[in-house]
């Protein structure tokens, strides 16, 4: 069978988490499936981060936009290779294509009360993108892929999809997140000292960025040791308004954001942490919760969602609008020592049951059972 699959962003240097699930599936598969012929539909960019083998041909197109690149370029080009199934990755697929469709449909947020405070006109366009375009195609669709049983089972409440029609397969993290020693301080190319808190935040008001800097204000006003906290990918405007609007001017000289991490550089950063936030109002997956955990370091997690199921019922979950408890929780793992290395163990064991290749593994069965 001739495969295609779209993977418009994998090149673009800055990657986030739709664009890091598809090519970690595109690896596993190029090992694993040597019967089917896969084009990989791409747009040009300067992270050439897969290459074609015998079987996985890497197919570039270039288009003005996103919109431009799915709905005219993408179907153009799966129908003059001759592709027999287009898989689309990123919630999204072209409304008018003849070609039988698998969706990932990573979630739904776009169909959820959207914040007003959100001026990010990237992210807006998107939400008004995915509105426009998801409920013409999922009819089209053999099947529609989720990535846990939470996400799942919210889109076939919301869109009244037929359960048949749905499938599950979790997402994986990649083997180089686990305990390493830093031998040459990599981490430091961040934050001059180890044992800081560390979080991955931006402006997307779903990460709850705000009340996780108010909770780091109360720790900060109560803890003896007033550990830094990094973050990543976030600007200081953003952050300045974040200290005027709730009077928490005493974070200021205690937190690190040093703009981007590369992907190859966090598991130095997760390893040299005391403890990794991940405070997210919603998450239909959440890989870095995996990441943190398989890093062994301890990770204060949500208690919404999909962070239950993907961090297991002995995780650290906490309600994220509360700053209080969120604040308690950083100052117990700095003064309980057992209740630390027994949850640094929780994590390590949980991250076991994960992984890229189990991902693609199931998605490959997938596939074989719509031929």
């Amino acid at each position: 069978m001739k495969i295609g699959i779209e993977a418009q962003r994998i090149f673009r240097k800055n990657k986030h988490g739709m664009d890091y699930v598809v090519l970690q599936e595109i690896r596993e598969l190029q090992q694993i499936d040597h019967e089917n012929e896969y084009f990989v539909f791409v747009k040009p960019g300067e992270d050439r981060c897969v290459e074609s083998t015998a079987h996985v041909h890497i197919v570039e197109l270039d288009c003005p936009s996103y919109p431009l690149w799915e709905q005219w370029a993408l179907p153009r080009a799966a129908r003059r290779y001759g592709v027999e199934l287009l898989h689309c990755t990123s919630n999204t697929a072209p409304i008018w294509c003849d070609i039988p469709l698998i969706l990932t449909l990573h979630d739904i947020i776009f169909l959820e009360p959207r914040d007003k405070q959100n001026h990010s006109l990237y992210q807006n366009m998107g939400w008004l993108y995915r509105r426009l375009v998801v409920p013409r195609i999922l009819d089209k669709c053999r099947r529609i892929i989720t990535v846990s049983n939470f996400e799942m089972e919210n889109i076939i409440r919301k869109l009244q999809i037929p359960r048949e029609r749905m499938a599950m397969i979790y997402n994986g993290y990649n083997e180089w997140f686990r305990p390493v020693d830093d031998t040459e301080g990599i981490y430091r190319k961040y934050i001059p000292e180890p044992g800081y808190f560390f979080f991955l935040g931006n402006t997307d008001p779903k990460k709850n960025t705000e009340r996780t800097l108010m909770a780091y204000s109360k720790y900060l006003n109560q803890s003896a040791v007033k550990r830094k906290l990094l973050m990543a990918d976030l600007d200081h405007e953003y952050l300045n308004g974040i200290i005027e609007r709730n009077g928490i001017e005493n974070i200021r000289e205690s937190i690190v954001m040093p703009g981007y991490i590369i992907n190859s550089d966090l598991p130095y950063i997760y390893c040299n942490a005391f403890a990794f936030l991940y405070t997210s109002l919603r998450e239909s997956f959440g890989i870095p919760l995996l990441e943190g955990m398989a890093c062994g370091v301890p990770v204060i997690t949500s208690n919404t969602s999909s962070m239950p199921e993907i961090g297991g019922p002995d995780a650290i979950l906490i309600h994220p609008e509360n700053s209080d408890e969120m604040a308690q929780m950083m100052l117990r793992l700095e003064t309980d020592e057992a209740f630390y290395q027994q949850k640094r163990a929780v994590g390590l064991e949980r991250a076991k049951l994960f992984s890229w290749r189990k991902t693609a593994t199931q998605l490959l069965e997938l596939y074989k059972s719509i031929q």
